[in-house]
């Protein structure tokens, strides 16, 4: 039957909307991955020249040069809105994706034979430090976050903790930054200051192990401390930092809560629920207790140790940059010196608290 021819002024009906198809529909998720890519990419890069600058100046370390590299990009050329979603993601998912990478550089069972005479020590440092941050860093009017940031890397092991709690408080990249920066600061004064300290009080090899253990914080410092005081030194004190590096899971844990609690009040609704334990755990602290458990199975072969050991350290790296890229430099002049004063009250409590302890216990 003939079409019949359309009338004049008559409306044209509207198009037949056609279904979205599966290739129409696997774009957007593409899409979204390769937004990340520009920002990925550049930190990915600037981590590279980072870690060859710390190759040439390992006690400063890559991380530290990374997170300076990207603030000085942010401050020389800005940051392009391209670059702002892998950029975050660099921040996030692949700092989480570090952290479990640590793990794998630990061993339930050289835990277990380091014995019950460090613990005394290892556990009053951390509660010395942690008490003093808090109470010390209210009277200094220093954010919440800040001062945990720089209690925690204090206590335990410096960028690595940092790292680890930065995603569970949701701290900000400035304060961040702040952190990373003080606690490098005083790294710094450790491997200077500790060795001669160590010699002037006549410690053993195994009580300076300890106290280098104890009382510095990233793991490279403690090697450059403990290897100018000696072998034996060097080998207690990282065994001893590696079982400190665990108090990173309780840590993580309690403040998980804490973040719960507080979003708790100031949410009704989230009051109202019941809390599921489970989801308190972040989902990189349980990826870092596999790892472990993984390596102290044997499952990780030795020879591939020192592979995740750099690569690890590599994703830290990136993860900083970006921090660095996202760090307003305007902010932390606004902070001014108050959280490094904090870090310098808690760099000597942690000291001071590492050798009364062992001169108290034998």
């Amino acid at each position: 039957m003939p079409r019949t021819q359309r009338q004049p002024g008559e409306q044209t009906p509207p198009a037949r909307r056609t279904p979205d198809v599966g290739p129409q529909r696997l774009a957007a998720p593409r899409t979204t991955v390769l937004r990340h890519v520009p920002g990925l990419a550049v930190c990915a890069v600037l981590a590279a020249a980072a870690t060859g600058a710390g190759l040439v100046a390992p006690l400063v370390g890559a991380p530290v040069i990374g997170i300076l590299i990207g603030t000085l990009w942010r401050v020389r050329l800005g940051i392009s809105p391209v670059l702002l979603p892998g950029v975050a993601r660099a921040k996030g998912f692949v700092l989480q994706l570090a952290v479990v990478l640590l793990g794998t550089q630990l061993s339930l069972t050289e835990i277990a034979q380091v014995g019950a005479s460090s613990l005394p020590v290892m556990l009053g440092t951390l509660a010395a430090c942690l008490g003093v941050a808090y109470l010390v860093g209210r009277r200094l009017r220093i954010g919440a976050d800040l001062r945990t940031l720089i209690g925690v890397g204090t206590a335990i092991c410096g960028a690595s903790a940092i790292a680890a709690v930065s995603p569970v408080i949701k701290a900000k990249s400035n304060d961040i930054a702040y952190a990373v920066s003080t606690i490098f600061l005083f790294n710094v004064a450790a491997v200077l200051v500790f060795p001669p300290l160590g010699h002037a009080l006549g410690m053993s090899q195994s009580d300076f192990g300890l106290f280098a253990g104890t009382a510095v914080n990233d793991t490279s410092s403690v090697v450059a401390a403990a290897s100018s005081y000696g072998h034996e030194a060097a080998d207690h004190a990282v065994v001893v930092k590696l079982v400190r590096s665990l108090m990173i899971i309780p840590i993580c844990l309690a403040l998980a809560a804490l973040v719960r609690r507080r979003e708790a009040r100031t949410d009704p609704a989230t009051a109202a629920g019941k809390v599921n334990p489970v989801r308190l755990v972040p989902w990189f602290l349980v990826g870092f207790l596999l790892t472990a458990a993984a390596n102290t199975a044997g499952l990780l072969p030795q020879s591939t140790h020192a592979a995740l050991a750099h690569t690890a350290l590599f994703f830290i790296t990136t993860a900083l940059v970006g921090i660095g890229l996202s760090t307003d430099i305007t902010e932390l002049r606004r902070t001014g010196p108050r959280p490094v004063v904090l870090g310098l009250v808690l760099w000597a409590t942690v000291a001071a608290t590492s050798l009364l302890l062992q001169l108290a216990v034998g």
